[in-house]
């Protein structure tokens, strides 16, 4: 790297400076501001590799070392960007939205308390889905995890990114009770019952006395979270359900007016997603192995692809956990009502505990093979998504297939598309996988982006969710009462953060001291 990247207004003698502040509170060893390192930070699957390029980064093993790193950044008015293990893969990784700003890797933080009795648990934001995992195993404890499709990840940041998995405990930012956070200022507050001293309810009840923190701290700059209490499932007695394939794309519309009611009368108590043809195809196969064409591929290769795997143009999975007579009386429900949409092919599945475990997100084991759908287009793989919460209405859904589904043809790009179970929303969730490089699709990947947006927005649909160079972009669209949403984040951003240090541009919310940095 030529130039070391800095801050805004900042010079190469006062970061040197604040490097030794780092290296005398940390040690040299955790403390990294080579060139190499400076690389290492960077966003993996990045559209623009110029952009959010890190100036160092520093590491931290304890509550007290993040305390001491964040006094020395308010000393030097230096940006600090945490991560929990970086693996936040499609939405930005390791880097931080603003270059020049110092990277505070938290992953050396691994500490897992378990309280078997409440089947609660309390986790550093270093402890990964494996981790987590494996403690349960080694510890012979009778609870499962929730899994996102990419479980290199930290449990902390993915709940704290609003990340999901597919069991009933799905919606991981629901299951957050309790947070320990160091604030902008070094101060270190305990949300809910964590409030109370040694209080035996911090992972029992969410919201203790006075307003719920836990949800200002997810997906915002306020705070750095050292310790997340979470809730896990207790493991079922059994697991029944079903794979159903659909033939057609409007296809769509029935399956979500027959799941969605079951969805909300909690028959279906997990976070069930339907996905096109190629969420299979694309961890399975390449691209080349099917065609050479230019641009979105044609019907007969989707038809061919599906002939091969038995799949249908759409297909979801839908599980019941818990007691065995209970998951039996749904089961006809389900069947019943899946039966009468008209399915392409139903494949029942039930297991009971003590038998073999298949491994796979429903049933709570960590997985990374979804992220081989990267490999589609072959090179240097990466996708970043297009997440927009609509309706639970199949005459919306389809309508939103159908508009996204034309602008993945008019630019050119290969549909990934799945629509995920809320009890009263759907998930929209679109990969747009890309070969970076390939210089012609890189071109084509920030107006696509900006495209789906713009349509989005003018349905009233907003993303969940999105990478670091379009937050701004995101929050700037939920524009009731001109930005009144964004304008209060800032405002609490600034009473609590007056330095601006923490993650200034975090979900579009920039402090003042960076607020000329906002993008579009």
């Amino acid at each position: 790297m030529a130039d070391i990247p800095l801050p805004p207004d900042f010079t190469l003698q006062k970061l040197a400076q604040a490097q030794r502040a780092f290296e005398s509170v940390l040690g040299a060893g955790k403390v990294f501001f080579e060139d190499l390192d400076r690389i290492s930070y960077q966003d993996k699957f990045s559209v623009n590799d110029e952009a959010h390029h890190a100036s160092g980064a520093v590491a931290c093993e304890s509550v007290e070392e993040v305390q001491a790193v964040v006094r020395i950044a308010n000393q030097y008015r230096l940006p600090l960007y945490p991560i929990s293990r970086g693996k936040n893969l499609g939405y930005g990784g390791t880097a931080p939205v603003l270059a020049g700003s110092v990277v505070l890797d938290l992953s050396r933080m691994k500490k897992i308390e378990f309280d078997e009795e409440l089947g609660t648990v309390i986790v550093e934001p270093g402890v990964g889905f494996y981790d987590l995992y494996d403690y349960i195993q080694r510890n012979n404890l009778p609870f499962w995890l929730s899994t996102p499709g990419n479980s290199w990840g930290s449990v902390m940041g993915n709940a704290l990114d609003r990340g999901v998995g597919y069991t009933p405990y799905g919606e991981h930012t629901k299951n957050i009770c309790g947070l320990e956070v160091v604030l902008p200022d070094g101060d270190l507050v305990r949300t809910g019952m964590g409030a109370f001293s040694n209080a035996p309810t911090w992972q029992a009840y969410p919201f203790g006395f006075g307003p719920g923190w836990d949800q200002m701290f997810v997906q915002s700059n306020f705070g750095i979270v050292t310790k997340m209490g979470m809730w896990l499932m207790p493991e079922p007695e059994s697991l029944m359900g079903m794979d159903v394939e659909f033939d057609k794309p409007e296809d769509l519309k029935v399956m979500v007016d027959t799941i969605a009611p079951l969805r909300r009368e909690r028959v279906l108590t997990q976070s069930p997603s339907i996905g096109n043809w190629m969420r299979a195809a694309a961890v399975l196969t390449r691209r080349t192995d099917w065609t050479d064409e230019p641009g979105s591929v044609s019907d007969a290769v989707i038809d061919a692809i599906r002939k091969q795997f038995n799949i249908g143009w759409w297909g979801v999975s839908l599980r019941l956990y818990g007691r065995e007579d209970v998951n039996k009386a749904a089961y006809k429900i389900l069947e019943e009502a899946m039966g009468n949409a008209g399915p392409m092919a139903i494949k029942p599945t039930v297991w009971k505990r003590g038998e073999p475990l298949e491994y796979t997100g429903w049933t709570g084991t960590p997985m990374t093979f979804p992220m081989q759908n990267v490999n589609w287009y072959g090179g240097r793989g990466g996708h970043i998504g297009f997440s927009p919460i609509i309706p639970q209405d199949g005459d919306a859904a389809l309508a939103q297939f159908q508009r996204t589904y034309a602008r993945y043809r008019e630019f050119g790009v290969d549909y990934q598309g799945s629509f995920a179970f809320g009890e009263r929303h759907l998930t929209n969730v679109n990969a747009m996988i890309f070969n970076k490089d390939d210089p012609a699709m890189m071109a084509k990947v920030d107006p696509f982006f900006r495209t789906l947006v713009a349509d989005a927005k003018e349905q009233g649909y907003g993303e969940y969710r999105t990478h670091l160079d379009y937050m701004d972009l995101v929050a700037g669209s939920y524009d009731f009462n001109n930005n009144a949403l964004l304008r209060l984040n800032e405002k609490v951003k600034n009473a609590l953060d007056p330095n601006g240090i923490i993650a200034p541009g975090k979900s579009g919310i920039w402090p003042r001291a960076f607020a000329q940095e906002r993008g579009q």
